[in-house]
């Protein structure tokens, strides 16, 4: 491998930066439905397309890429702007009891690309995008029971069992979106062709 190889690899493209900043937009709008839907927040645990687009950002973007696009995102709402659930922004997000799912977006994308990376068949892409939500609600769930024990003002009732229990609602609907992201991931990576050289 030569050197202009390796920095062609690590250099991030202009079309490259369209499509990270293309995926930060759609975690803001994914984000926020819940604004216009207020009965998608249950247990305080906002119900969103996050995590859709975050494992759709690793699928069609790849590992760098996508974990690039949804950093972009977590820094954009850390710095102020009003992206994250509810139109909320700041530095203190970080000390709410769900920031650690949108910590996890970040690394769901890159595992999930780094998995449709080595295979680029449909089922791989489905089997990924499934891995990529569990991923996210095993380490999301537990931050969250963590924050609530640790820092945050504790619900009444709550234990682990029932921090699970509130994620038990929105699961169904995000492993359903998997398999659709995994579906639609392997389609638009063919027609995007992102990482390949033009």
């Amino acid at each position: 491998m030569t050197t202009s190889t390796v920095n062609s690899k690590s250099r991030l493209r202009t079309v490259d930066l369209v499509y990270c900043a293309l995926f930060a937009t759609l975690m803001m709008i994914g984000t926020n439905i819940t604004s216009f839907a207020p009965f998608m927040v249950v247990g305080g645990v906002p119900i969103t397309l996050q995590a859709f687009f975050a494992i759709l950002a690793g699928l069609v973007l790849g590992s760098r890429l996508g974990a690039i696009s949804i950093t972009v995102y977590m820094l954009i709402g850390l710095a102020g702007a009003p992206v994250f659930a509810g139109f909320r922004g700041g530095f203190a997000q970080i000390l709410t009891p769900t920031f650690g799912f949108i910590v996890t977006f970040i690394l769901s994308a890159y595992i999930v690309g780094k998995i449709v990376e080595k295979n680029h068949s449909k089922k791989m892409y489905i089997v990924a995008a499934i891995v990529g939500t569990l991923i996210i609600y095993l380490i999301g769930t537990n931050w969250m029971y963590a924050a609530y024990v640790l820092w945050a003002e504790v619900p009444e009732v709550f234990s682990y069992k029932v921090a699970w229990l509130w994620m038990m609602v929105p699961l169904p609907k995000d492993l359903i979106l998997a398999v659709f992201a995994g579906i639609f991931g392997h389609r638009l990576k063919k027609v995007l062709k992102v990482g390949q050289s033009r």
